[in-house]
């Protein structure tokens, strides 16, 4: 499941990607085959943590199960 970090909060990807031109037609992050297409991946400081990318528009995306 994808969420969107912010400084202390967890939000859902339709609260911000909706208004976002590179979001697909659902209004979700572009995320094929395990990947964010609409930002480059975060480099994990540890095996514990969820993979984690930057969106275009600066926002943190993460993968968590």
């Amino acid at each position: 499941m994808l969420v969107i970090l912010m400084d202390n909060q967890i939000l859902a990807p339709a609260q911000v990607c909706q208004s976002c031109l590179l979001a697909n037609d659902s209004g979700q992050p572009r995320w094929y085959g395990g990947k964010l297409r609409c930002g480059q991946a975060i480099r994990q400081l540890t095996a514990q943590q969820p993979a984690q990318y930057e969106c275009l528009m600066g926002f943190r995306v993460a993968d968590i199960e």
